[in-house]
C-alpha cells in the first residue's frame, strides 16, 4: 500500500507540476489523468479510509488556507460567508434530498437527506487558482475562500446527524441544532487556545525550525481534540488559523518567510494527491453498482448534479437580495435611533445611539455612526461578481471522504447497495462539476469582465501613502538616534551617520533600490573593518525596518491599507532584514576564517 500511495503522490505532483508551468488549471487536469490510468490494467486499486483521508488531509489544507486568508476581509464579508457556508449548504441538503428521494424512495427521507449533506460543501481549490491566475478581485476571492472555510463544519454536522438517523438513531430537530451549537462553540474555543499558544511560541522562541515543526503537528492534533471534545474539527483548526495569520506580522521575520513556502508545498502535495484519489477512484465506485443499479444511480446521478447547479445560483442571488433589504432595514432602524436621541438622549429609542457612542469611546477615533455603519454594511456585489460566485462551486476532497466514511458512519443502517449508489453520486457530482465547473469558469469570468483593475489602482495609491508615513516615521527614528550617536563616534561617525540615513530614506523605487542595496553592501563591507560601528549601522538598519512595520500594521489595522498589500509589502521588509543578516553572517565566517 504505501508504495502505491507514494507512486500515486509522485505521478500527481509530476502532473499539476506539468500543469502549473503550462498555466492549466491543476485539479482539472491531474483528475484527468488519473481517470485515463485508472482504466489501465496494470493500475492496482487503491482504497483509502474516508475517515482517514478526512483526518490527514483536510486540517493542513484547512490550516493552510485560513492562515493565508485576510482576518479582516474575512470579518467584512462575514454576512456573504455566513450565508453560503451555512445557509447554502442546508438548503442544498434538502434540495438534493428532495429529488433523490423522489427518483429513488428506497433511500428513505434520512438516507436522501445524507446524500444532499455529502454533496453540500463546495471546495474553493479549483476556483481559487483559476481566480488568482485571472485576477479576481479581493471582494469576490474572500467570498469564495470564505465559504470554504466553514461550509465544511455545517456539511459534517448534517452528514453525522442524517448518518445516526439512518443508522437508527432517534434525533431530534433540537438534537441537530444543540449539536450544531455545540460543534460551533467548542471548535472555536479549541482553535482559539491553541492559536493563542502557538502565537506565544513563535513570539518567545526565534528558533523557526523549532516553531515550523509545531506548527506542522497541531493542525492535526487540534483537529482531533475538538472532534474528541464534541465539537468541530474544521472550524477548530480555522480559528486557530485565522488566529495565528492576523497575529504573523507581529512575529519574527525567520518566522514567517518559512511559513510561506512550507505550507504551498504542503498544499501543492496534498492537492495534487487528492484529485488524482478522486480520478482513480471512479471507474472502481461506478463498477460495483453497475450491475444492480446501473441505469438509476447514472440518473440520480445527473439530477443530482443539476439540482447542486441551479440552486447555487438561485441561493446567492436571493441571499443577496435579502441581504440588501435586511441591510436597508437596519439603516432605516439607526436613523430613527439617531433622530430620537436627538430629540431626547435619555430616551428608550436612543439606546443603540448610547451603546455605539459609548463603544466609540472606548476603542478611540472612530464616531459612533462610522463604527454602526462597518457593522452593518455588507461590501457590495455587481451582479457580474454573483454570476462568478455562483459558477465557483467545485466540489473536492470534503465531498470525496465523507462518501468514502459511509460504511463506518452509517454502521450498516443502509440497505445492502445503497451505500454504493450515494457513493457513486457523490463521486459523480465531484468530477461532474471539476470538468464542467472548472473549464468553463475562466471563460466566464473573461466574458463578465469581472477583474481587479480598480484594486490594483487603489492599491497603488495606498502603498504610495504609505511611503510616504514611512519617510516621516524614518525621519523621526534616525533624529531620536542622531544624537546618542554623534556623542558615542563624534564629528567623523556622524559624517557616516547622515550618509547612511540619507541611502535608508530614499524612496522605495524599482530604479534605484538596486543601486541602494549595492551603496549599503559596499559601505557595511568597509565599516565592518571599523568594528563597533559597523554592528552599530547594521542596527540602525534593523530599527528602520522595524519602524517600516510598525507603520504598514498601524496602517492595516486602521482600515487605510488591505491586509493582503500590507503582507505583500511586509514580505518585502522581511527579505531586506534576511539580505542584511545573511551579509553579517558572511561577514563573521570571514573574520573568523581571518
Amino acid at each position: 500500500m504505501m508504495a502505491e500511495l507514494f507512486v500515486v503522490l509522485v505521478c500527481a505532483s509530476a502532473v499539476a507540476s506539468f500543469a502549473k508551468w503550462r498555466g492549466w488549471p491543476a485539479p482539472l487536469l491531474v483528475t484527468g489523468v488519473a481517470l485515463a490510468a485508472s482504466l489501465l490494467p496494470i493500475v492496482p486499486d487503491l482504497t483509502l479510509d474516508g475517515d482517514v483521508l478526512l483526518a490527514l488531509v483536510l486540517p493542513p489544507l484547512l490550516y493552510s488556507a485560513s492562515l493565508d486568508a485576510s482576518f479582516l476581509s474575512f470579518r467584512q464579508a462575514a454576512p456573504h460567508v455566513r450565508r453560503l457556508g451555512v445557509g447554502l449548504v442546508a438548503v442544498t441538503a434538502a434540495a438534493v434530498g428532495l429529488v433523490a428521494w423522489l427518483m429513488m424512495p428506497e433511500l428513505g427521507i434520512a438516507g436522501a437527506l445524507l446524500l444532499g449533506a455529502i454533496v453540500g460543501p463546495p471546495d474553493a481549490v479549483s476556483a481559487a487558482a483559476i481566480g488568482r491566475k485571472l485576477g479576481l478581485p479581493r471582494r469576490v476571492m474572500t467570498v469564495i475562500s470564505g465559504e470554504s472555510l466553514i461550509n465544511d463544519a455545517t456539511s459534517l454536522t448534517l452528514v453525522r446527524v442524517f448518518a445516526a438517523i439512518v443508522a437508527g438513531a432517534t434525533v431530534t430537530l433540537w438534537d441537530g441544532l444543540g449539536g450544531f451549537a455545540l460543534a460551533v462553540v467548542v471548535g472555536v474555543a479549541v482553535g482559539l487556545v491553541a492559536g493563542t499558544g502557538l502565537h506565544a511560541l513563535r513570539m518567545h522562541v526565534d528558533d523557526p525550525v523549532v516553531t515550523g515543526s509545531v506548527g506542522l503537528l497541531l493542525p492535526f492534533g487540534v483537529y482531533a481534540i475538538a472532534e474528541h471534545l464534541g465539537g468541530s474539527g474544521v472550524l477548530a483548526v480555522v480559528a486557530m488559523g485565522l488566529f495565528v495569520g492576523y497575529q504573523a506580522p507581529r512575529a519574527p521575520y525567520a518566522t514567517r518567510m518559512q511559513d510561506g513556502p512550507v505550507w504551498a508545498s504542503m498544499d501543492f502535495l496534498l492537492e495534487a494527491f487528492v484529485f488524482a484519489y478522486i480520478g482513480l477512484q471512479l471507474p472502481t465506485v461506478i463498477a460495483e453498482v453497475g450491475s444492480s443499479h446501473g441505469s438509476t444511480t447514472v440518473l440520480l446521478a445527473l439530477a443530482v448534479l443539476g439540482t447542486v447547479l441551479v440552486v447555487r445560483p438561485l441561493f446567492v442571488f436571493g441571499a443577496y437580495a435579502w441581504g440588501q433589504w435586511l441591510q436597508g432595514a437596519r439603516l432605516v432602524r439607526w436613523k430613527h435611533a439617531v433622530e430620537a436621541f436627538q430629540r431626547d438622549p435619555r430616551s428608550r429609542g436612543a439606546k443603540p445611539v448610547r451603546a455605539a457612542r459609548a463603544k466609540a469611546q472606548r476603542r478611540g477615533g472612530a464616531s459612533a455612526s462610522a463604527l454602526v455603519q462597518n457593522r452593518i454594511l455588507e461590501p457590495r456585489l455587481s451582479w457580474q461578481d454573483r454570476a462568478v460566485i455562483s459558477w465557483a462551486g467545485m466540489r473536492g476532497v470534503v465531498t470525496l471522504a465523507m462518501a468514502l466514511a459511509l460504511p463506518e458512519l452509517t454502521d450498516g443502517g443502509m440497505p445492502s447497495g445503497q451505500v454504493e449508489v450515494l457513493v457513486t453520486v457523490a463521486f459523480a457530482v465531484t468530477v461532474g462539476t471539476l470538468l464542467l465547473q472548472g473549464l468553463t469558469l475562466p471563460a466566464l469570468i473573461r466574458g463578465l469582465g469581472v477583474s481587479s483593475e480598480d484594486e490594483r489602482a487603489s492599491d497603488e495609491r495606498a502603498i504610495t501613502r504609505v511611503r510616504r508615513l514611512s519617510n516621516a516615521a524614518g525621519i523621526e527614528y534616525l533624529r531620536r538616534r542622531q544624537q546618542s550617536w554623534l556623542d558615542a563616534h563624534g564629528s567623523d561617525g556622524d559624517a557616516i551617520f547622515k550618509k547612511y540615513s540619507r541611502m535608508l530614506l530614499r524612496l522605495e523605487k524599482e530604479s534605484d533600490r538596486a543601486e541602494r542595496q549595492r551603496d549599503l553592501v559596499e559601505d557595511e563591507a568597509a565599516l565592518a573593518r571599523r568594528g563597533a560601528i559597523g554592528r552599530e549601522l547594521t542596527a540602525l538598519s534593523k530599527g528602520w525596518l522595524e519602524v517600516r512595520r510598525r507603520v504598514l500594521l498601524e496602517e492595516c489595522r486602521a482600515g487605510r491599507l488591505s491586509e493582503e498589500v500590507m503582507r505583500e509589502l511586509l514580505r518585502a521588509v522581511d527579505a531586506e532584514e534576511l539580505a542584511l543578516d545573511a551579509r553579517g553572517s558572511a561577514r563573521g565566517d570571514d573574520a573568523r576564517a581571518g
